[in-house]
């Protein structure tokens, strides 16, 4: 009997032990881990994205060339910063949120100046503009229902904390690079006094169906959004 008691506070003792393991373990992993923001990525992205209102100021006083030169640096900067943080391990979860943001604040500012001037078609740009605006929207109700509690407007705005990542799908990346290149070719019909062709024309409808499509595939796309949660106790696979 002896025996059969200590056997069985041992095992009491063993599953208190690893009770309150488990306990410890999901303490530590509600609390949001912060990352080093300070890359060269986000930096690129960061210049790209303060260089945005500097060229929607150009187009709308007719500097064209000037402001065509700036939008070849924002276009290539966009393509840099991918490139380093792939390749050389520089991926951070705020720069999943910046580097589209950033992208959705060039095309706002593109698409408003040159509709403004009159060289882009008004219907086009109101498509261009519900859609961010909508993404804009649904990226503040995400940061909202994944970032862990307490839910204060300090932590929301705590770029370091990450809650939620984004993966663009092809569609959503094919509608980027279509969008750049309208504004490109746009932008060089009054810099460099060319002609409006049927191939700009073919290129506004394209960029009209993209962006509609693309619009809807982030809505319906379990895949697009990743909220970064506490794994449950049954799982160790993040939360989608």
């Amino acid at each position: 009997p002896r025996c059969f008691s200590s056997d069985q506070q041992t095992t009491e003792r063993k599953k208190s032990a690893s009770q309150e393991a488990k306990e410890i373990i999901k303490k530590l992993k509600d609390i949001p881990v912060k990352e080093d923001i300070r890359t060269l990525p986000n930096f690129l992205t960061l210049t790209r994205l303060l260089i945005s209102p500097v060229i929607g100021y150009l187009i709308l006083n007719e500097n064209y060339k000037v402001a065509f030169a700036a939008f070849c640096y924002a276009g290539f900067t966009d393509v840099l910063d991918g490139y380093i943080a792939r390749h050389y391990n520089m991926r951070t979860m705020i720069g999943t949120i910046i580097d589209p943001a950033a992208d959705k604040t060039l095309m706002t500012i593109m698409t408003v100046s040159l509709a403004a001037k009159g060289l882009l078609p008004t219907p086009l740009a109101i498509i261009i503009l519900a859609r961010d605006a909508g993404l804009v929207i649904s990226s503040f109700y995400y940061r909202f229902i994944s970032l862990p509690p307490p839910k204060t407007l300090l932590r929301y705005f705590d770029i370091s904390i990450s809650s939620a990542e984004v993966r663009p799908n092809l569609i959503g990346k094919v509608n980027t690079a279509l969008q750049l290149a309208l504004m490109g070719v746009t932008l060089c019909t009054p810099a460099f006094n060319l002609p409006i062709t049927p191939g700009l024309t073919a290129l506004q409808y394209t960029v009209a169906v993209t962006t509609i499509w693309s619009g809807f595939s982030y809505v319906f796309s379990k895949d697009v959004i990743r909220i970064l949660k506490p794994p449950s106790d049954d799982s160790d696979d993040p939360v989608k």
